[in-house]
């Protein structure tokens, strides 16, 4: 084993968060050392998730409004759909970025690991760069940014052939006829809708009552009404996968029925993620995880440990690329300056990436309700949006959440066509304090759908012009 040296800041895990807190650490003067498997940074968001799944579904809704034109007297031919060209241009997408992140690191003078780490104390830190020969080296300070990985049904393996994750859908090897996805959450509704568009018959199995257990249910019913999928088993548990004759048979058990059995050509485990711990061996430095498996942190990402900071998806929801990016910057200012930020956010946008899609932020209705605050809800269906109906898009609804007395904006909600590119201005206002008032009297303009915000706003202390109070 290499003798062993001291680095002033090592990051294990280059994601959207590590490579944040690594590229602002090194702009504040500290010499970083970032560690990761993969040749580039990027993490799991930008080799296996975020970005390969959205180019994928940006390409399936290309397909589903050409043909939703042909309803207005624009009519194309069926589309052929090759796979393989279609996964060059997916993975070109990925090098693209990746690359583009390397070379960030190199200019600002990263020293970049490609390997794997752990603790072997909590002064001591060993590397293995995948060559054989271990590296020990100490540090001043160390932020642990590994992310999350799949969860995985409970004896059930994962053959990565019949039986799926999310990582083996987005290689996209070829469209079944008939594909199972287990969970109705973010993930499983994105890669369904994708191999729903391309042509498979998909399914869903959710052990909850509907769509995206946790999001409002107004905003699900918009999706719901534009759904893709062949048949949907709510409160049904699965209860066995077996292989038969080269297809799944799937036991299906409803909460108040009798288990019934199906076959699928291949099934997705889709049912959630958990953070990535095991292999730092957190116990050889003294650290321990939570009941729900989370590094304990303060609001500047720091753990039990003075110098070991921990951030993303190891410390708690929401398990985001944008909140973990966040934090790695957080981390890296506590660092560098002894009055460096702390994490306190208002308004953490949350988005799924279906279509239509949905997208909310701040406090929702459910929350509202269970904690008996006194709000108002302002709703404005897109049904009365001209942009909307202009472009087919009628089907939509934008909510604002506001303090009953005083009209400050405390949540929203937006679902529909390019919901996730409107939410924004919803999550400042609550981060700003504004009120509805505040939005109402900002001038948007017409013709967008950038409108339905201000005309919920104006339910609150005035009429809207487009629908009736």
């Amino acid at each position: 084993m290499a003798e062993k040296e001291k680095k002033e800041l090592i990051i294990i895990g280059a994601g959207p968060g590590g490579y944040a807190a690594a590229f602002r650490a090194a702009d504040l003067g500290i010499k970083v050392t970032l560690i990761d498997p993969e040749v580039n940074p990027g993490g799991v968001c930008l080799y296996r998730g975020c970005i390969p799944s959205k180019a994928l579904l940006h390409l399936s809704q290309v397909k589903q409004e050409a043909e939703k034109a042909a309803e207005w007297g624009l009519k194309f031919e069926e589309p052929e759909i090759d796979l393989k060209k279609i996964r060059k241009w997916k993975e070109s997408v990925v090098k693209k970025l990746t690359q583009g992140l390397g070379q960030l690191s190199k200019s600002r003078k990263v020293e970049y690991i490609k390997g794997h780490a752990y603790f072997k104390s909590d002064e001591i830190l060993v590397v293995e760069p995948g060559d054989g020969e271990k590296t020990e080296m100490g540090f001043e300070n160390i932020i642990l940014a590994t992310g999350s990985e799949n969860i995985s049904l409970p004896g059930v393996e994962i053959d990565h052939k019949y039986i799926l994750d999310s990582t083996d859908a987005l290689e996209l090897k070829e469209i079944p006829e008939s594909l199972l996805v287990i969970g109705g959450g973010y993930i499983g509704l994105e890669m369904g809708s994708v191999y729903a568009a391309l042509g498979s018959k998909v399914s869903v199995a959710e052990m909850t009552a509907g769509f995206l257990p946790g999001a409002d249910r107004d905003l699900v019913k918009v999706f719901e009404k534009e759904q893709p999928f062949e048949e949907l088993y709510f409160s049904t548990k699965v209860e066995k996968l077996e292989l038969k004759d080269k297809k799944v048979q799937v036991k299906l058990k409803p909460e108040d029925g009798k288990a019934q059995e199906k076959k699928f050509d291949k099934v997705l485990i889709a049912i959630g993620r958990q953070p990535q711990t095991k292999s730092l061996k957190l116990e050889n430095c003294g650290l321990e995880t939570n009941s729900d498996g989370f590094i304990e942190v303060d609001s500047k990402r720091r753990t039990g440990k003075k110098n070991i900071f921990a951030i993303g998806d190891l410390t708690g929801e929401p398990l985001l690329a944008h909140k973990a990016t966040h934090e790695g910057r957080v981390a890296a200012e506590a660092i560098a300056m002894d009055d460096g930020a702390a994490y306190d956010p208002r308004s953490i946008p949350a988005i799924v990436f279906t279509n239509p899609q949905i997208a909310w932020c701040g406090l929702t209705s459910g929350e509202a309700k269970e904690k008996e605050m006194q709000v108002e809800i302002l709703k404005f269906p897109w049904s009365a949006s001209g942009r909307a109906v202009a472009i087919g898009q009628p089907n939509g609804i934008t909510k604002l959440i506001v303090e009953k007395e005083t009209g400050r904006i405390l949540g929203g909600a937006v679902a529909g066509y390019n919901a996730g590119n409107m939410i924004m201005e919803i999550s400042l206002a609550i981060e700003m304090a504004a009120t509805a008032e505040d939005i109402a009297l900002s001038i948007h303009p017409h013709p967008t759908l950038s409108e339905t915000i201000m005309e919920a706003a104006e339910i609150y202390s005035s009429s809207p012009t487009h629908i009736s109070r």
